[in-house]
């Protein structure tokens, strides 16, 4: 793994992270924002220690662990990844609520316009703050966006202690089966 010195991390704020997408896909996760990390490498989950990847295969969506550099090759499996807020932090409560509130309307239209079957917001905070719904829980929610159907995914950063790799790799495969991948 690459090393940033601190000053490095810090001009990374400035950077954007390009979408995984494409029309149709089975899912698209959507993170909370990107941390310094992801965004001085470009590459989604790529803090040490955030469960993304080994969550991904061990739900079954990958056939191997995938490297945050390999994230291209999700497109190929019917998988992307996107973000709530493009802007880039150190930590997710450096957002504010507009920013979230943005955020959601930004989402909201990009689904719209690449239809997936499913949207899996990675992390029911932000789900709650991007799209007003205060009392969501992890699982498939009621909203839908256009035709895609959304499902609230547990925060795969090592922080997130309320939910080890195993509980997520669970929840995450119950959306796998939904999804039909």
């Amino acid at each position: 793994m690459t090393r940033f010195t601190p000053a490095e991390l810090e001009a990374a704020r400035d950077r954007l992270v390009p979408d995984v997408i494409a029309d149709g896909l089975g899912v698209l996760f959507c993170g909370i924002n990107p941390g310094l990390m992801t965004a001085a490498t470009g590459h989604h989950f790529a803090r040490p220690g955030n469960r993304f990847w080994p969550v991904l295969h061990l739900s079954g969506f990958t056939p191997r662990l995938f490297r945050p550099a390999e994230q291209d090759e999700l497109l190929s499996y019917g998988l992307g990844i996107t973000n709530v807020v493009a802007r880039a932090t150190a930590r997710a409560d450096e957002l504010a609520a507009e920013e979230y509130r943005e955020g959601g309307r930004i989402l909201a239209a990009k689904v719209e316009r690449l239809r997936p079957r499913w949207l899996a917001v990675v992390g029911v905070t932000a789900y709650r703050a991007a799209f007003d719904e205060r009392k969501a829980a992890v699982g498939p929610q009621k909203r839908t966006i256009g035709s895609s159907r959304v499902w609230v995914l547990p925060n795969p950063s090592g922080l997130n202690a309320h939910w080890t790799a195993a509980t997520m790799a669970q929840e995450y495969g119950r959306l796998r089966e939904a999804a039909g991948l």
